[in-house]
């Protein structure tokens, strides 16, 4: 009998640092504001991006946060595009249903990261900002 293939070890939580309550609650804030867009379609990309950039210079911890979201948000819209493209082949909705749902998610996960001080690098995310 052979070894099953080994499991991927889960992507790695990175403390942003001592933070203190305010800088907590604004990456949570960075993270949750994704969920606006299932409120106003649009919403979602621009909220944590302009959330991200007002308060960055005045809470350095939030700018991990801040690239993790932003490398979640291009990567959802390219994984979108892939996914809209392939619906023309009748397959597109294996690709849209679980990116809905990880957009669902992983703000949510990365939220409560946020908010316990750690900074959660979203899987499947392509590191577009370092």
């Amino acid at each position: 009998m052979s070894a099953a293939p080994p499991v991927p070890p889960p992507p790695p939580v990175m403390s942003a640092g001592p933070l203190d309550d305010t800088s907590r609650q604004w990456a949570m804030f960075v993270h949750l504001s994704q969920l606006s867009n299932f409120l106003v379609p649009g919403a979602g990309i621009v909220l944590p991006i302009v959330l991200w950039q007002m308060k960055k210079a005045e809470m350095p911890a939030l700018d991990p946060h801040g690239k993790v979201v932003v490398n979640w948000v291009i990567s959802a819209l390219i994984y979108a595009a892939i996914g809209t493209i392939l619906s023309f082949l009748l397959i597109g909705l294996l690709v849209l249903i679980p990116l809905a749902l990880c957009a669902l998610i992983f703000p949510i996960l990365g939220g409560l990261k946020a908010r316990d001080g750690l900074v959660w690098p979203y899987p499947l995310s392509i590191k577009f900002l370092k």
